[in-house]
This record gives structure tokens, C-alpha cells and sequence, in this order.
């Protein structure tokens, strides 16, 4: 497998060509993506509907992250092999910028809020740039803590109210496809309800999402589909309800 020969390969598509009718809305085609020589992501496949929320589900070490990242075209994991397809949009010929000009929202596990800066002034830089999505004031709807703190340096909030913080500035973007990365990582319970209570409204307002969660079963109750995956592969591809039904799936690939 030669670096970025099959990726580059595909550059020649015209990327406001539109999906062919009966096609994905969102895909993975045989990606394959590295981490200097380290193998990571190991020809996954897989499609999600429109408005469809996918847990990303698997032990640790098993390519969750980097398959997120990968999708949203950030410059680690290096891509070599695959394609990536999102509302008839070949990612896999994009920089990370460029994929989020079409929609690509991901709020990593970090949350990379702004040091300085209000929360008002984190939803307002998100805007800066067209597409624009969700007003401010939609935002501050979803999330009152956050209005409630508007003037406030965001690297001060609690981290509940960092995490609303994150998803609220990925809204602000004219988003097609959320990505999720731990979003109740070091979250106390009552906010981890919270946060959960905030994706059911993301839900129905029928904004497609892939979440990856360590806490799975939280991450199944959310989901539609299941994708569980195992040293780089997928494993299984079926529905959150087969999952939490099937004991020993859970225990031989999430250990739960």
C-alpha cells in the first residue's frame, strides 16, 4: 500500500457532483489510515442513512478516535487507502477545513474551547466563516446554562458546561454530520443526563451523528445503529438493540 495513491486517485471526481439515487448518504469505503507506520484503521466499511445516530463502539485501542478523525480529515491519521463519501462529497480528497465546508462537525474529546475567550465569543468565531448554522440564540435555547454564562470565559465553565459548549459551536456551523468523541468523558452522572437529554433533541431534529462513548450502553440507549469495531476492523454492523440484547457480544467486543 503506496501513501496516498488510491486517496489521490480520486481527486479527479467533481465534489459538487451529487450521490447517485439509492446511495448512501453518508459512507466508508476501505479506509485505511496511519499514524506514522502504525496501521490503525484497517479497511472499515460502513454506511449511514440521513438523520440515522451510530454508536462507534469497541475496546480501547481499537480505532474509534481514529476513525472519527479520520472521517473529519484532520491532518493525523494520514489517509493512504479508501474513500469517504458524504452527501455525494468525496472527503477523502479534502483537508479538514475543506471537509468542514460541507458539513463535517466534530467535537473532539478535548473540547478545544478557546482560553480568553467568552462563551459568547467561542459561538461567535465558530460563525465567522460561512456556512453558518444555528443561531446563537437557538444555541443558548438548547443549552441555558450557556446563556446564562454568555460573558463568561469558557475555559472557567465545569466540564458539562464545556461539552455544551463544544456542540454548541459545532451547531453554530451549517453541519450534515456530527461526530462525537467521548462526549461523557469525565462527566458526572446528573450531567451525563443532561448531555444525553441535549443529544435526544439533536435526534429529533434529524442531524445525522456518529458518537463514539466508552460508556456503551448510554451510547446504544441514544442509538440507532451499533458499529463495533476490533483492532482497526469492523466486527459487527447492526442494530443499538442487537447489542444491548446480546450479552455475549458485549462481553467478547466492549467487555460490559
Amino acid at each position: 500500500m503506496t501513501a496516498s495513491s488510491d486517496v489521490a486517485g480520486s481527486a479527479a471526481v467533481d465534489p459538487r457532483a451529487r450521490r447517485p439515487a439509492g446511495s448512501a448518504y453518508f459512507s466508508c469505503k476501505d479506509v485505511h489510515s496511519y499514524y506514522g507506520e502504525s496501521y490503525i484503521v484497517q479497511g472499515v466499511d460502513f454506511d449511514i442513512a440521513e438523520g440515522e445516530i451510530v454508536a462507534l463502539l469497541g475496546r480501547n485501542g481499537a480505532g474509534k478516535t481514529s476513525t472519527l478523525r479520520t472521517i473529519a480529515r484532520t491532518d493525523v491519521p494520514e489517509l493512504r487507502q479508501g474513500e469517504i463519501w458524504l452527501d455525494g462529497r468525496p472527503l477523502h480528497t479534502m483537508k479538514a477545513y475543506e471537509a468542514a465546508g460541507e458539513g463535517v462537525g466534530l467535537v473532539p474529546e478535548d473540547r478545544r474551547i478557546i482560553q480568553g475567550l467568552t462563551v459568547a465569543e467561542n459561538l461567535q468565531l465558530a460563525q465567522i466563516a460561512p456556512p453558518v448554522g444555528w443561531s446563537i440564540e437557538r444555541i443558548y435555547e438548547l443549552f441555558p446554562r450557556l446563556g446564562e454564562r454568555r460573558n463568561q470565559e469558557g475555559t472557567t465553565l465545569s466540564g458539562g458546561e464545556q461539552q455544551m459548549l463544544a456542540i454548541g459551536r459545532t451547531l453554530a456551523r451549517d453541519i450534515k454530520l456530527l461526530l462525537l468523541d467521548e462526549p461523557y468523558e469525565g462527566l458526572a452522572p446528573v450531567i451525563v443526563q443532561e448531555i444525553e437529554r441535549t443529544l435526544e433533541q439533536i435526534k429529533a431534529i434529524g442531524i445525522t451523528t456518529v458518537i463514539v462513548e466508552q460508556n456503551a450502553i448510554a451510547a446504544l440507549r441514544l442509538a440507532d445503529r451499533a458499529i463495533i469495531l476490533d483492532t482497526g476492523r469492523v466486527a459487527f454492523d447492526g442494530t443499538a438493540q442487537e447489542v444491548l440484547d446480546n450479552a455475549e457480544l458485549r462481553q467478547e467486543y466492549l467487555a460490559i
